[in-house]
């Protein structure tokens, strides 16, 4: 599925610039299992679970100074649906994976990274941190 989102977004206060850019530190983080994945794919959507924690949290910080954009929240939305998605497909499987099953999740969790990617490349753009992400994207 091809999720929309706005063309550009503009920080209209402080409180959403600096929520823009803990959005971006977490989905920097989240968008595939860590080194310490147990090999289940209710471990590997484990930091999709935390993603979510976060992305509630990051709104709610944003709605006490003023309510976000709605660009930022065409940004939100759709990663919140996304993961959750996939969350809901693999949760409580706790069986190690076989082949076909690896490959769903593979793709699953594919689908979710390019919309992460997408979103990732919007906020640099538009923060102000278009470095920091080239950085992110090439490491040295």
């Amino acid at each position: 599925m091809f999720w929309l989102l706005p063309d550009t977004w503009t920080p209209h206060d402080e409180a959403e610039l600096v929520a823009g850019w803990r959005l971006w530190l977490e989905l920097s983080d989240r968008a595939w299992p860590t080194a310490s994945w147990d090999g289940t794919p209710s471990g590997a959507v484990g930091p999709l679970r935390e993603l979510l924690d976060a992305c509630d949290e990051i709104e709610s910080t944003c709605r006490e100074t003023a309510e976000p954009s709605a660009e930022f929240t065409d940004l939100v939305q759709p990663l919140v649906l996304c993961a959750s998605a996939v969350i809901c497909l693999w949760w409580d499987d706790h069986a190690p994976l076989d082949s076909a099953r690896a490959k769903a999740l593979h793709e699953d969790l594919r689908r979710f990274s390019a919309l992460a990617e997408r979103v990732l490349t919007l906020l640099s753009a538009h923060g102000g941190w278009t470095e920091l992400d080239v950085a992110r994207r090439h490491p040295a």
